[in-house]
């Protein structure tokens, strides 16, 4: 997930709900995935961002309008306990 805000110099409130608690859920579909939500950090993020850019050129744009950087969301799937 793109913490962009459309590069507004605020992060999204979203984002701050993930950092106080990150633990989660996702729904696709009729589908829900119970998730961990952690920020992207260095390497990692430097090529998601890329990826995320090359997929939807607006993200360069938000880029460009904030001072801040952007934070990459990465969503792991959380297993329920007792399962392997």
């Amino acid at each position: 997930m793109i913490a962009s805000h459309t590069g507004e110099p605020t992060h999204p409130a979203w984002l701050l709900n993930l950092r106080a608690t990150p633990a989660a859920c996702i729904q696709i579909g009729r589908r829900t995935t119970p998730v961990r939500a952690r920020e992207a950090a260095s390497d990692e993020r430097a090529r998601l961002w890329q990826r995320v850019v090359a997929a939807d050129g607006a993200y360069a744009v938000y880029e460009r309008r904030t001072r801040r950087r952007i934070p990459v969301v990465v969503l792991d799937p959380v297993r329920p306990a007792g399962r392997a």
